[in-house]
């Protein structure tokens, strides 16, 4: 233990990690918000259409995708408190950054350096639930670090609005900044590794020892459930990153919110959607407690929420904005109860040493698949319209479902995998 950490019993400080890592998560999704929110002042700054939006965006999500890997990595190699610690001091440095900018290629500059540094928050978190609990607590314990992207999305629309129209967008980015600054004090002061007893509960006897084999970096690459998490991840998230990116705007360019009332509704989706991902990540948790085997029962609930993705096509039919948000809160927990589970899938899946690796690895895939999509929202909303792209959001989701079913299986290395040649992640 650190010199510098905090004297807590180590069942309470499992608890509190848990809270600063939800406070983390909180004020990424919160710096992600931003730009969504402000969209139609940011086009008015900056002179931009879509097209330049969608640049925003990119340049975000490109740098977000390549750092990604390297974070799993970095997690795995140097471990999650270090890590973390630089990935919340990069994206606080990033937002203040670009509270400073005064033109659009320093503002561009900011944005991708936010991408560069969010990506460390979510292999450090999953290293850390996957060595502080066990397989009966896990699900429960990861949705609720992860529930801080959601929380985050819910408090930025009226936070955001109400900075914005007090001060300025500038003001926005550099109180994002100032807060990501004092998490990561309260991460330095509270996170350690977990006592022998609480690891090897957790990860077994040998993990525990760090006697665990584990796969080297080639050998992942030979792994039938890397793919299928990776392919999971590029089909799925796009759907998320719509309802982050642009729902808000949508809402007020096609549906005709103001960006007060934006302020005061467009939370309601991401709090549904917390709610509903928590629940499902606890009943999955309940079926391992009543003997089911942990990777079944997070298969058996992913298919089963899936089913409420495809309900966004119903937007091309009606014309409230309030039906809109309605459906889109369905949508949305369908969205989060993946995300929040898919990386339990992974701990689920692959060996203690690798689960940062594959995580980075599949979030990387899961943020091109996002640009991708984006660049087609930026270039097609105009012209198809918002019913094509809900269209192609649908089938999304069940396209998940088979990929999960066919290509996703607990993978353990041979008994001799440690002496195979190749980058070894640990």
């Amino acid at each position: 233990m650190s010199k510098f950490t905090l004297s807590i019993p180590a069942e309470k400080r499992r608890w509190f990690i848990i809270f600063v890592i939800f406070l983390a998560i909180v004020f990424n999704y919160y710096d992600r918000q931003i730009v969504s929110i402000l969209k139609p002042m940011l086009k008015e700054e900056f002179s931009l259409g879509d097209d330049g939006y969608a640049m925003v965006l990119n340049v975000f999500t490109i740098f977000y995708a390549l750092m990604y890997p390297v974070s799993g990595w970095l997690v795995d190699k140097f471990g999650e408190r270090k890590v973390m610690l630089w990935g919340i001091l990069g994206w606080s440095t990033a937002c203040l950054g670009g509270g400073l900018s005064r033109t659009f290629g320093s503002f561009l500059f900011f944005r991708g350096m936010l991408g560069a540094a969010e990506p460390t928050n979510f292999p450090a978190q999953l290293k850390v639930v996957t060595v502080w609990f066990s397989g009966k607590l896990r699900a429960t314990a990861n949705s609720l670090c992860v529930a801080g992207s959601s929380i985050g999305a819910i408090i930025a629309p009226p936070l955001v609005a109400w900075l914005a129209m007090q001060y300025d967008f500038h003001t926005v980015f550099i109180v994002a900044g100032i807060v990501g600054l004092i998490i990561a004090l309260f991460w330095f002061l509270i996170y350690t590794e977990p006592p022998a007893a609480i690891k090897q509960e957790a990860v077994g006897q040998d993990a525990a020892k760090g006697n665990e084999i584990g796969f080297t970096w080639g050998q992942l690459w030979k792994t039938k459930s890397l793919y299928g998490i990776l392919l999971i991840r590029f089909v799925s998230d796009p759907v998320w990153y719509f309802c982050l990116f642009w729902l808000p705007g949508y809402l007020q360019e096609e549906s005709g919110l103001t960006l007060a009332q934006i302020g005061m509704f467009g939370w309601i989706p991401f709090l549904v959607a917390d709610l509903g991902a928590i629940a499902t990540s606890a009943w999955s948790d309940k079926m391992v407690r009543n003997g089911k085997e942990p990777l079944l029962a997070r298969k058996i609930m992913l298919s089963t929420i899936a089913v409420l993705a495809p309900l966004c096509c119903l937007t091309t039919y009606v014309n409230s904005p309030y039906l809109t948000i309605a459906i889109f809160a369905l949508v949305a927990v369908a969205c989060l109860s993946w995300l929040f589970t898919i990386s339990v899938v992974i701990a689920e899946a692959f060996p203690v040493k690798n689960v940062a690796s594959v995580l980075g690895i599949a979030g990387g895939f899961g943020a091109l698949g996002a640009v991708l999509f984006n660049y087609f929202v930026g270039q097609m909303m105009g012209s198809l319209g918002a019913g094509t792209i809900f269209i192609a959001m649908a089938f999304m989701h069940p396209v998940a479902v088979l990929i999960l079913w066919t290509m996703v299986r607990k993978e353990k290395p041979s008994d001799n995998a440690h002496k195979t040649q190749g980058f070894q992640v640990n």
